[in-house]
């Protein structure tokens, strides 16, 4: 008792200590990714670029993640474990939404604007690379950690890929290689879904109280 109460009042634990530097790095994650976003659909709209639209769609879905995330910090696991499973939901959603829209824009052969591709692709890479070094040390945590260092991973490979789509652009005159590009970022999206949904999944399964035979 004594030392719960010690834990509570001047001191903190490591767990304490733990959930206080996630709140931090989680706010700051959310405010990056929000203004990446409002860039980046303007960009995509304005381009032509599914793939840049697909890239926004997912720094929205990271921003709502990480404020559930950050409203269940500290709650009890069966919480944070509920948040992930539809954090996870919400991954596989923006993943068939992104390849709805890789193919509607091969139906319509968009050829996207490759300069704003790439101009955008850098500035959208170098942030979620300074989230992803941020979340680096709550990558093996609980399933509402783990969704959370997941997005930022899958930003930072589909930054990568949206520059290769520029180049490819670029290099053939169509819109083929944006269109592939944003069919990998659903794949990568459906992924971590499934990834994450597992794992919640699993924790729920552990709680759940175990049956004592009647005598």
């Amino acid at each position: 008792m004594s030392a719960n109460c010690c834990a509570r009042g001047h001191h903190t634990t490591p767990d304490d200590r733990q959930a206080e530097g996630f709140r931090r790095v989680l706010w700051a994650a959310l405010c990056i990714n929000a203004t990446l976003f409002l860039i980046e659909i303007a960009a995509g709209l304005a381009a032509g670029s599914a793939s840049l639209q697909a890239d926004a769609l997912d720094f929205l879905g990271d921003t709502g993640n990480y404020a559930i995330s950050l409203f269940v910090i500290g709650k009890a696991l069966r919480y944070r474990s509920l948040a992930a499973l539809a954090k996870g939901g919400t991954m596989g959603v923006l993943g068939l939404w992104v390849i709805a829209t890789a193919f509607w824009h091969a139906l319509h052969g968009t050829l996207p604007g490759a300069e704003t591709m790439g101009a955008v692709g850098f500035v959208a890479l170098a942030a979620n690379a300074a989230c992803f070094g941020l979340l680096w040390a709550h990558r093996k945590g609980d399933s509402n950690m783990r969704s959370v260092w997941l997005c930022s991973r899958n930003d930072v490979l589909g930054n990568l890929a949206v520059l290769l789509a520029a180049l490819g652009v670029f290099g053939t005159g169509s819109g083929w290689p944006d269109v592939i590009v944003a069919a990998i970022m659903a794949g990568l999206a459906l992924q971590g879904s499934i990834l994450v949904i597992r794992q919640a999944m699993s924790e729920l399964r552990h709680l759940q109280p175990v049956a004592v035979p009647a005598r």
